[in-house]
């Protein structure tokens, strides 16, 4: 019975596939719905995961739980505000903030138990030779804090010492760029390279950092491989503050040096570039950040001379108008496809009014009504599934450009194919039901009486 049932559907599949053959462009012109449907949801799926990885190396490349400060030029309108409310105090009181400093660094460190580690940061262009090659690059001072919150290890040579970081010593690890600027044919370790009036002794040279230029530019991230890191310390003693008092870790400032403190303006000197605040967990990132706000506000005389963000946040809100953006286009897809399946209903209807007499002698000669529902699903799901490989093929295709041409990150799953294979197959299936159920309704008296 089995073996029967087996070779009556061989023989159903067999003339579907005949009338398919028979009818190549009316096939191929029902089942382009499929097509473009199918490849719109792997090209769409392919962007969004596309999407998603890149946020997720995003958010490594700015740390996780990161909070960075950074100074800020004071807005006119605040001041003229603050004179508005106060007008009883003269220009000569007006507020005067020293700017974003180590001592700020320390204060957040020693208030804050959230705080699991901090990164301040100064930033300086010189113009670095060895050898006889000379190129202008950028010089940063760091603590051993930095390299962990940015996930930098290091290729050769060791980290600064307590020695180097407290005594402003003239060291540095350069980046895998810079040795291949300088170092091409020998070991950097030990070499010394002259940035601006100063020499500086090479003691590490740190990994490659790939980044690629659309992420440093939407990200505002530097090259880390062409920059040289010093210890803050040797930035403030040997490059921009020489009246800055080393103490042991301490970083406290001597008011009566170079801060050029004219008394009445409000333009903040800042020391720092740059200070990144890493807390414990996720959760703790909002209210840190308002804490920190609040304190540097207060250490500042209530100028605002600074802005606090939080990368993380801004990627998360980024991923989620991505998200609504594929979902919006799937939905778009998704529409495709079920006019590529009314589509293959409507077809299948008219083929049906069309081929009476075929229903009808086929009928006569002893098919059975599961025989004529089994040949019209058979035609249905064929032309779902040739148009569903035919659109695999066309998403990949176009997802391949968009990645190559738009310069837009995808990645093709083997999840998102099966799904479209099976959405194909599906579409076939429901859309074709109704059609065969037609079909196999005909009287195959009147079929034969009207052909």
């Amino acid at each position: 019975m089995q073996k029967i049932w087996g070779a009556r559907n061989m023989n159903n599949l067999s003339i579907a596939l005949d009338s398919l053959v028979a009818n190549r462009l009316r096939s191929f012109l029902t089942a382009l719905g499929i097509i473009f449907g199918v490849g719109a949801v792997i090209a769409m799926l392919a962007i969004g995961r596309g999407a998603k990885e890149e946020i997720m190396n995003q958010m490594k490349l700015v740390g996780v739980n990161n909070i960075v400060i950074k100074p800020a030029e004071v807005k006119k309108e605040e001041e003229e505000g603050a004179k508005k409310n106060k007008p009883q105090e003269s220009d000569d009181k007006t507020k005067f903030s020293k700017g974003l400093s180590l001592q700020d660094a320390h204060s957040i460190q020693k208030m804050l138990s959230t705080v699991d580690a901090i990164s301040p940061e100064m930033f300086i262009e010189h113009d670095v030779i060895y050898n006889g090659k000379s190129k202008r690059l950028k010089m940063v001072g760091v603590e051993p804090a930095f390299f962990s919150l940015n996930n930098i290890g290091l290729s050769q040579g060791k980290m600064f010492n307590e020695t180097q970081l407290t005594g402003g010593e003239g060291v540095c690890i350069i980046g895998a760029g810079v040795k291949r600027k300088f170092f091409i044919s020998e070991d950097p370790i030990g070499k010394t390279l002259k940035c601006g009036a100063q020499w500086l002794k090479v003691i590490g040279v740190t990994d490659e950092k790939l980044i690629s230029s659309a992420t440093k530019e939407n990200l505002g991230i530097r090259d880390y491989n062409m920059d040289i890191y010093v210890p803050i310390q040797t930035t403030l003693v040997r490059y921009k503050n020489p009246a800055i008092r080393i103490e042991h870790r301490g970083w406290f400032e001597d008011d009566g040096g170079n801060n050029n403190n004219d008394g009445g303006s409000s333009n903040a000197m800042h020391q720092l570039d740059q200070l990144i605040v890493k807390v414990h967990q996720p959760e703790q990132l909002t209210e840190s950040a308002g804490i920190i706000s609040r304190m540097l506000k207060r250490r500042h005389s209530d100028v605002m001379d600074f802005e606090v963000t939080i990368p993380e946040q801004l990627l998360k809100q980024q991923q989620k108008t991505k998200d609504v953006f594929n979902i919006v286009l799937s939905a778009i897809a998704g529409i495709s496809l079920l006019v590529g399946g009314i589509g293959i209903m409507n077809i299948m209807l008219a083929s049906v009014l069309e081929r009476t007499k075929e229903i009808g002698i086929r009928m006569a000669l002893g098919a059975q009504k599961r025989d004529i529902v089994m040949q019209f699903l058979f035609e249905a799901v064929l032309i779902s599934l040739c148009g569903g490989v035919i659109g695999i093929l066309l998403g990949v295709l176009g997802a391949y450009i968009v990645d190559k041409v738009a310069d837009i990150k995808t990645i093709i799953s083997a999840i998102s194919i099966l799904l479209s294979f099976v959405l194909a197959s599906s579409v076939g299936l429901i859309f074709g039901i109704s059609p065969a159920r037609k079909a196999a309704n005909q009287n195959p008296i009147e079929c034969l009486r009207h052909a």
